[in-house]
This record gives C-alpha cells, sequence and structure tokens, in this order.
C-alpha cells in the first residue's frame, strides 16, 4: 500500500473543501435542513457540473469520471467535515454500484448517466432496521431481513409480465425526494424464497412517500409505502443479491469511516480554537492540563481511525477496472474484512470527538444555535444506522474466523 495520496486525489480533496466553504457554511447548512427535500439541489448540480461528484467512481461509458473507488471514499473526508447536505451517500454509494454490478447494459445505459450528471438521485429502500444487516456490516445479510415471506418488509409477485411490489421500507436515506427508489423485496413464498431488487420510479402510482423526523437531520430519512406498485426487476432472477449487498456495503464502510473522520477532525479544531480563546482565571482553558489529556486522548483516537478509514479506502479501490466496468466488489481477505473494522474505529473517534466537543465548550455547547449539536447528532444517527460499534466489531471477527481457527503448531 502507498501511504501517500496522488495529485489528482490531492486536487480533489482541495477542490471539493474550497467549494464546500464557500457553498456549504452553517447557515446555507441550517436552511438546507428545512428544505423539503432536505439538501441544497444547488449544491448537488454544483459537485456534478464542478467535481463529477455523483460519477466519480462510476465508469467513463456510462459518463462517470472513471475514478477508483478510492477517491470517492477519500472524498468523504471533506463532505463529512463540513455535513454536506446532498444525497452522495443514498445515490452514488449505495444505490449506483448495485444498478452497475446487477442492472442489464440497457438499466445501466438509461440509469447511469443521468445520475453521473446529477440530474437523478436514487435510494436504496430496504425494511427497517435492517440496512445494517441487509448491507452485511452487523451480520450475515442472507436472512430474512426482506420479509422472508412473512408478515412484513416488501412482497413482491409477478404480474401481467411484470412485477408488483406491496409493503413498507422506513429509515430510507433520502427516500423521500429520490427520484429512483431501489427496493429490496421478498419473492419466491417461503419454501423458495429469495431478495430481489426492484427498480421504482419515485412517483409511480402506489408510491407513498413521507419524510421521518430522524435523530441526525442531516441525513434525512423517509417511510416509503408500496401499494401494488408497478416494478422493474433489477437485471435478472438468477442475480446473487445478498452478495451484491454485501459488497455494496464493504464499499459503504470505507466510505462512512473516511466520512466520520472527516467529521471528526472538523469537531477536534472548532474545539482546540474555542479553548484557545475563552479565558477562565486569567487564562485561556486550553491550556489546563487536564483539558490537554482529554483533547490528546481525541486527537490519537482520530489518528488511529484516520489511518483504517485510509486503509479501508485503499482495499475497497484494488478490485476496480473488472472488465465492462461491472466491480468485482470487496471480494479479497483485506478488503471483506477492514471495512467494517475501519467504520467502527471512525464511529468511536467521531462519538468522543463530539461529546468532547460539546462539553469543553461548555455552555455555548449545548444551545440550538452552535453546530456542536450537528456533529453530536451525525455521531448518535450513524450508530443507530450503520452500528452499534461493538457488532461492527463482532461480525468482522466473525468473518475472519478469529474465535474458530484451529492452530496447528509443528
Amino acid at each position: 500500500m502507498d501511504p501517500g495520496f496522488t495529485a489528482e486525489q490531492d486536487e480533489i480533496r482541495r477542490t471539493l473543501r474550497e467549494l464546500l466553504h464557500k457553498r456549504c457554511g452553517p447557515g446555507e447548512l441550517r436552511a438546507a435542513l428545512d428544505a423539503p427535500t432536505g439538501h441544497d439541489p444547488a449544491l448537488w448540480a454544483a459537485l456534478a457540473e464542478q467535481l463529477g461528484l455523483p460519477g466519480l467512481a462510476l465508469p467513463e461509458r456510462y459518463g462517470g469520471v472513471g475514478c477508483p473507488r478510492t477517491d470517492l471514499a477519500l472524498a468523504a473526508e471533506e463532505t463529512g467535515r463540513a455535513l454536506a447536505p446532498t444525497p452522495l451517500l443514498a445515490t452514488s454509494v449505495l444505490a449506483a454500484p448495485l444498478i452497475l454490478a446487477l442492472g442489464s447494459e440497457a438499466q445501466r445505459a438509461r440509469l447511469l448517466p443521468p445520475i453521473t450528471d446529477g440530474t437523478l438521485t436514487a435510494a436504496l429502500a430496504v425494511p427497517a432496521p435492517a440496512l445494517a444487516t441487509a448491507l452485511a456490516l452487523t451480520g450475515p445479510g442472507g436472512g430474512d431481513w426482506a420479509g422472508g415471506g412473512r408478515a412484513g418488509g416488501v412482497q413482491a409477485r409477478p404480474a401481467e409480465g411484470g412485477w408488483r411490489l406491496y409493503g413498507e421500507a422506513a429509515q430510507v436515506l433520502d427516500g423521500h425526494s429520490a427520484g429512483l427508489l431501489l427496493v429490496a423485496a421478498h419473492t419466491g413464498g417461503f419454501v423458495r424464497s429469495r431478495t430481489l431488487l426492484f427498480l421504482v420510479a419515485g412517483d409511480a402510482p402506489g408510491v407513498v412517500r413521507t419524510r421521518q423526523t430522524a435523530l441526525d437531520a442531516t441525513r434525512p430519512q423517509a417511510r416509503v409505502q408500496l401499494r401494488h406498485v408497478t416494478a422493474e426487476l433489477l437485471g435478472d432472477e438468477a442475480a446473487d443479491v445478498p452478495r451484491a449487498l454485501a459488497e455494496a456495503g464493504d464499499f459503504a464502510a470505507a466510505f462512512l469511516a473516511c466520512e466520520a473522520v472527516g467529521a471528526a477532525g472538523r469537531v477536534l479544531e472548532r474545539t482546540v480554537d474555542h479553548l484557545g480563546q475563552r479565558v477562565q482565571f486569567g487564562r485561556p482553558i486550553g491550556s489546563f492540563q487536564a483539558v490537554q489529556h482529554r483533547l490528546a486522548d481525541v486527537y490519537v483516537q482520530l489518528q488511529a481511525a484516520r489511518s483504517a478509514a485510509y486503509y479501508a479506502a485503499w482495499a475497497a479501490g484494488r478490485t476496480d477496472g473488472v472488465p465492462d466496468g461491472v466491480p468485482e466488489g470487496a471480494t479479497g481477505d483485506a478488503a471483506e474484512r477492514v471495512g467494517g473494522l475501519a467504520l467502527a474505529q471512525g464511529l468511536e473517534a467521531q462519538r468522543l470527538a463530539a461529546s468532547e466537543g460539546v462539553q469543553l465548550h461548555g455552555g455555548i455547547g449545548f444551545t440550538w444555535e452552535h453546530e456542536a449539536h450537528l456533529y453530536f447528532k451525525r455521531a448518535a444517527g450513524d450508530e443507530l444506522l450503520f452500528g452499534p460499534v461493538h457488532r461492527l466489531r463482532a461480525h468482522a471477527a466473525e468473518r475472519a474466523a478469529l474465535f474458530t481457527r484451529t492452530e496447528v503448531t509443528v
């Protein structure tokens, strides 16, 4: 592994930071959170036009930039710093890789170009609270989380030469505003049960979408109800959907780890700056040794998380470049296991930095007007959606057979 960044990666990160600094300040962020979409469409359009961010890791044949997925994961550190209100996670990290991996050539050619130019957003809809399980982050992804032939979840039935979906999915990231829904549904009855992915237009007849009140307003969520909705099967019925979701989860873990590191780093910077200005007992409170020890603990945790996140980003991009632009996914030893561990490390650092930031800001840190609470809610919300930390680590240990290997002595 080369621990340095390429010139192109440095340029992407620098340009993205400058753009977000200009277009995503505290005022713009709060205005976007209060908007019906939950994000800033103008910022999303600027990211698409100036950086090609939505299609950064998609092949050039579909209008993408053609960069390795590592570059997109590393860019997440900058979006995490600003808590950028965009549908990047839902569209480019969760939905687009699944379309690329499982979709037919006609589906890719129809859907990926508008995703890359920012005119189409997408969302992955799975029954709540099964997102982390479906992505194989906290447990095996091949269970009955999609409904299992029982009540709940989303059911799919063949009808009139196509498919019809009935059911409900909650906690769908950007599901209330996405132009395309990628719905995981159970089909085949109880005996031949399996999970398939279906394409549904966001405004299709029978789709009812309601924005939910989420702990973390920077990740807007929706409840999606499907009432006998006509749907298009993604790819074919032979597709190995659990495996594709697990591979998407490996990259999503690397992306989220980098994003958490960016948020934690920004909180630490703001806290250090505040402690250098706030005076108590005639001296800056940052000069007190007890305060310095707490900051040092955050810094050490952050640096460890950053190293793990960078390695996960590199590992996720190792298998790029498969013919026809179809990613093989994270199937190697390193790429398969390090994503969840890096995410656990990142979430832990983010939680520590956010909680210490709120406390060390004193009374102002608890106010609604200050941004500290937004970072604290991001830390708590990420663990609710993709964790918790102990389950991420436990599942990574199971995948690595850490506690079941038999040592051979010679």
